[in-house]
């Protein structure tokens, strides 16, 4: 089975991580897959090496994963910002998207997220006139 967005859900996810980026210096991603292989924080692991994210000059790089079939996801940060934000803080992003998920609203939930994961990053790692965008905002997709 295809896994795809909505062109309007895309639309809504890339809005929501722009705004999201444009208080800070981090970077954040989304990756979908349809199934999940281990245990979600080591797939979400994989993925955020797959994906370069412990590239950046500040090691602040953000990761919403989700396994879409087997209705699981995580939110990892990399060292930079895991060292800078309390220590349940990512706990507390996935409490609340977990919430929004429960009553079948995905997208308004990973919105939500990214959101509360782009104040935090604000606090620590505010952004600059001269930031350049080290990551692609696109939304990943492992089609498995």
């Amino acid at each position: 089975m295809a896994l795809t967005l909505a062109t309007a859900q895309e639309k809504e996810l890339l809005d929501a991580i722009a705004v999201a980026e444009s208080k800070t210096s981090g970077e954040i991603r989304v990756h979908m897959e349809n199934t999940l292989s281990g245990t979600v924080l080591e797939r979400a692991a994989a993925v955020f090496a797959e994906l370069g994210m412990h590239q950046t000059a500040e090691r602040n790089g953000v990761l919403f994963y989700i396994a879409i079939n087997d209705k699981q996801f995580a939110v990892i940060g990399d060292k930079g910002i895991d060292e800078k934000v309390p220590a349940k803080f990512w706990d507390t992003v996935r409490d609340a998207i977990q919430g929004h998920f429960k009553a079948g609203n995905f997208v308004g939930g990973l919105a939500l997220g990214l959101s509360m994961a782009g104040d935090e990053l604000a606090k620590y790692f505010p952004g600059r006139h001269d930031d350049v965008n080290e990551l692609s905002d696109h939304i990943s997709i492992n089609d498995n």
